[in-house]
């Protein structure tokens, strides 16, 4: 009896040992695909987050991350793997062709109850985004940013926080941000918000009729970004120790001095 148990323990162990043995490693059985790193983003990606619209070029914050973070897990630039998707699909509940996203998804409790997040790697500010003669010119309060007609990509913590913090009533709501940009320069909005270092860049490219008008506090419901993974992944402590070796020295804010570049001039309103 016993030496029949004993065989049976040993060829048990001796299955799983393999699986065991290259776990944390790229050859991981749990990845997407083992041998690869499978990141999810949108397409098309704008700078300062990633540039020239290639997320394989290790150029802009969220690019040069994900190659920093691959290195610390062990993998090779040629093995990281890039899959687009809709900001709407990579928040979206159920299964994922990834094995994490980087989309500036920000960190909220409705989210992840449908996904699981890392921990959070950059908390940027939110920046207003106005026309010349748009009647948040020049705003100090929130009660004259609620005069402005105001527009948010559908899901976002943009439309959140003019919702619940600024108290805007009558947001209008877009698709994706390209369509926020092209219905202010029709006239239908007068502004908008988002992170500031989409905003330095959405008025030097996008909408170079537009200014940014002030700096916004952060939103209590909006901790901040944080690598996106499907629900209860079994990825999520791996990755979050090699994202966590990064931030501890320094890596991350090495990142964001050079790519996430702000005024210490614009104006900031408080409330």
């Amino acid at each position: 009896m016993f030496p029949r148990l004993f065989t049976t323990l040993t060829l048990a162990l001796s299955l799983a040992g393999p699986a065991l043995a290259t776990e944390g490693t790229p050859g991981d059985p749990r990845l997407m695909t083992p041998g690869q790193l499978t990141v999810g983003t949108s397409d098309p990606v704008f700078p300062p987050w990633m540039m020239d619209n290639d997320p394989a070029s290790g150029e802009g914050f969220e690019s040069a991350l994900i190659y920093e973070l691959a290195e610390e897990m062990g993998f090779a630039p040629d093995q990281v793997v890039w899959v687009a998707q809709t900001f709407e699909q990579i928040i979206a509940p159920g299964p994922k062709p990834f094995d994490f996203a980087i989309n500036q998804v920000s960190v909220t409790p409705a989210r992840a109850e449908v996904v699981t997040f890392s921990q959070i790697y950059l908390q940027p500010d939110k920046a207003v985004i106005a026309l010349p003669d748009a009647p948040v010119v020049g705003a100090d309060s929130f009660d004259a940013l609620r005069e402005a007609r105001w527009g948010a990509t559908i899901g976002t913590t943009d439309l959140t926080y003019l919702e619940n913090v600024i108290g805007a009533s009558g947001v209008m709501v877009y698709d994706d941000q390209a369509g926020v940009f092209q219905a202010m320069q029709a006239g239908q909005i007068d502004a908008t918000v988002a992170a500031l270092p989409t905003a330095l860049f959405a008025t030097a490219v996008q909408i170079p009729e537009a200014d940014i008008v002030a700096i916004l506090p952060a939103d209590d419901n909006d901790p901040g970004h944080g690598l996106l993974f499907a629900y209860e992944n079994p990825l999520v402590d791996w990755v979050d120790d090699a994202l966590g070796a990064l931030i501890a020295r320094g890596a991350v804010d090495d990142m964001v001095d050079t790519w996430l570049v702000a005024d210490p001039d614009l104006p900031v309103i408080s409330e």
